[in-house]
């Protein structure tokens, strides 16, 4: 056995928000180290895309349209995903959405509801129906969870964001902390802004660039692949004493 073994040979890992962005880079990297993957994300076609790169790579995939803020449909995915692979070790819970930007006082309900389930309610019942599937093979299992840097310091921009990713980071330590006699670990990425669709009105926004690079270590923002490389170390048993652990990957702007 290797010292740092990084080897998801055998394993089959969940995606969420798996079709593009940070998602799709994870998924390509888990690959990349042997994982089979199992993509979930609403888009069919963007799916679709993401699983043929996934098997350029020689890996098997499932693609699984998943609509996050319906829990029947997050057992449906951890079924689908033991129906055809027979097991599952990993789960990246990166699906997330942020609809609203403005004052907190300025939120209203249905923003705020569609950020927390989507941001923190899905991973805690997705998350329990992994633990299940987990428990039936019986060989133990990773999780990680998606948060952001927004989750460690607040914002006014995006603050319902905010509170629902510092919310994942609480969600990631009761996890890890209940779940460790189950051979489950927990773990959480913390993004600092990140060159993503999803986060173009943040980088694309010339003041916003200025101010999130300003005090930045390497003055720049990252690129979704410079994520992947965490996420398949917290994954792999490489980090197999590792757990309840929030890890930001921000290129050093909150030093």
């Amino acid at each position: 056995m290797p010292v740092a073994d990084f080897s998801l040979n055998g394993k089959v890992a969940i995606v969420t928000g798996g079709s593009r962005g940070i998602g799709r880079s994870i998924a390509l990297g888990l690959a990349e180290h042997g994982a089979d993957i199992v993509l979930a994300a609403r888009k069919p076609d963007d799916l679709k895309a993401a699983a043929e790169d996934i098997q350029k790579l020689g890996r098997r995939v499932l693609t699984v349209p998943t609509n996050v803020r319906k829990v029947e449909e997050l057992q449906a995915l951890v079924d689908q995903s033991v129906q055809e692979f027979g097991r599952v070790d990993v789960l990246i819970n990166n699906a997330g959405t942020n609809p609203y930007y403005g004052p907190i006082q300025d939120a209203d309900e249905r923003a705020w509801d569609v950020i927390m389930n989507t941001n923190a309610k899905a991973v805690h019942f997705l998350s329990n129906a992994f633990r299940e599937a987990v428990l039936k093979h019986g060989d133990g299992g990773t999780i990680v969870n998606v948060s952001s840097l927004g989750g460690l310091r607040a914002s006014a921009v995006i603050p319902v964001y905010s509170v629902s990713k510092a919310a994942l980071i609480m969600l990631t330590q009761v996890q890890a902390i209940t779940w460790g006699d189950d051979g489950i670990r927990v773990n959480c990425i913390a993004p600092g802004l990140i060159k993503t669709e999803f986060a173009k009105a943040l980088w694309d926004n010339p003041t916003i660039l200025k101010q999130s690079t300003a005090n930045s270590a390497l003055k720049r923002v990252a690129e979704p692949d410079e994520i992947a490389g965490l996420a398949v170390f917290l994954a792999s048993p490489a980090s197999s004493y590792v757990t309840g652990q929030t890890i930001t990957i921000d290129g050093g702007s909150n030093i």
